[in-house]
């Protein structure tokens, strides 16, 4: 009986140890964690008014430069995909920018939190110093901040700083199912009339709203504009990019050594992506020459659903691009007013060029907002779930533009008239809108 007593003494003692043990270790690592966190979230300024916190200045731009001129702000989205972080869409020297921070304003209060970004350039940069980045901070976990500064150092007057609206913060409900992005307007743009006929193409093939990233276009062309903006349909982002850096019009530092490709169009591929990632069910990412025409659909809607139901958890589609030189053309569909309109009629071109199987064919997609977290032009470069290439039998880029294949004779091109499925509503929607605008 001594001896039974003496065990269970022993047993108790060990438990006590034991759970000793534990609980010192989960203390200690708890204090740890607490250590990290008021490193990474300093503890909001000293009590004061409201009125004296998360002040700074409203960014009035689309495109806003700290002061360091190495970093270019667009815009802030909520993301909660991985974890609850804001993802600072920018543009970023390679090499220059090594720290950026996020300075939080929470409400209702209206406390200060700093958070160390992580400063992420997009791999598709192609030789030029700046590209398009990510600049990303961890949210604090006691508030959902409604706005933020971004700022070379963790300490500054909060006045002086740029602020910005964090977008994405609410859920919404679809507003539509097709937006399309087209990135960059550049160049005096005077294609009038290929742009209403791709526009109105658009709207057949189901889409409710197309964003365009404007740098530079024509009188006649911003007449157009304002049309589609009043109707509805187009959002106009301002993209004076060559106000800040020098910009080229080629896709590679090779061809024309600048700051930065193509008018910064990653970038704004980017954020159009963000920008509608929870109000459009899909996005379209082509130019305006482009047009992802359906081969055994009549709709967008109707062809992405059969692409879904066959590809489940693809959220990338990728489709072909086709040639159809500008050069070659079709006495058809010769609408006498159309041709004191200034463009390209697409009507008119209806043979496309070959495939060279040795040469890259670069696609354009349509892609699930939601499950994409960077792209590039022709590729998305970080995803949730999978790609697909769509076969040409589905459908194809219609893309009206000068020949690759300069020295091609017409025999050697492929008469394709697709497009003719739907002249007769294109000819009745395009005659519309130059009536009000251009005629």
């Amino acid at each position: 009986m001594i001896h039974s007593g003496k065990k269970n003494i022993c047993t108790i003692v060990v438990c006590i140890l034991i759970f000793g043990t534990i609980f010192i270790y989960s203390w200690k690592s708890h204090q740890l964690q607490n250590n990290i966190s008021r490193k990474i979230f300093p503890p909001a300024k000293s009590a004061s008014p409201a009125s004296q916190l998360c002040r700074g200045k409203p960014a009035q731009n689309s495109i806003t430069p700290l002061k360091d001129n190495r970093t270019f702000i667009i815009s802030p989205y909520f993301d909660d995909r991985e974890s609850k972080v804001t993802r600072v869409i920018g543009i970023v020297h390679h090499e220059d920018v090594k720290e950026l921070y996020c300075w939080f304003c929470c409400q209702p209060h209206g406390q200060i939190y700093v958070s160390k970004a992580k400063i992420d350039v997009h791999s598709d940069r192609f030789g030029f110093p700046y590209g398009a980045a990510d600049i990303v901070c961890l949210e604090p976990e006691i508030c959902d901040p409604t706005h933020v500064s971004i700022h070379q150092s963790p300490h500054g007057n909060i006045d002086q700083l740029p602020r910005f609206e964090i977008k994405n913060r609410k859920a919404e409900t679809f507003s539509v199912d097709f937006t399309v992005c087209i990135s960059a307007m550049f160049g005096n743009y005077n294609n009038v009339l290929q742009f209403i006929q791709s526009m109105e193409m658009y709207k057949i093939l189901g889409a409710q709203k197309v964003v365009v990233y404007k740098n530079s276009c024509s009188e006649l062309m911003e007449k157009v504009l304002k049309f589609y903006m009043e109707e509805g349909t187009v959002e106009i982002i301002p993209w004076p990019i060559n106000s800040y850096l020098k910009v080229s019009s080629k896709w590679h530092f090779s061809m024309d050594a600048k700051d930065i490709g193509y008018y910064g169009q990653i970038t704004a591929l980017n954020d159009c992506i963000y920008r509608n990632m929870r109000r459009s069910k899909f996005v379209v990412l082509n130019d305006a020459d482009e047009i992802i025409l359906p081969l055994k659909h009549p709709d967008w809607k109707t062809m992405m659903s059969s692409l879904q139901e066959q590809n489940p958890g693809t959220g990338i589609f990728l489709f072909e691009n086709h040639i159809f030189p500008e050069t070659i053309s079709t006495p058809v569909f010769n609408v006498s007013s159309w041709n004191t309109v200034p463009g390209v009629n697409i009507l008119q071109h209806v043979h496309r060029e070959p495939d060279r199987k040795e040469v890259f064919n670069a696609k354009k997609m349509i892609i699930d907002p939601r499950r994409v977290i960077q792209t590039s032009v022709h590729s998305v470069l970080r995803a949730y779930g999978t790609s697909v290439n769509v076969p040409m039998d589905v459908a194809l880029i219609y893309h009206c533009r000068m020949p690759h294949q300069e020295n091609l004779p017409r025999d050697s091109l492929i008469r394709d008239t697709t497009l003719w499925k739907y002249n007769s509503s294109l000819i009745t929607n395009v005659n519309k809108v130059l009536q009000q605008t251009v005629l």
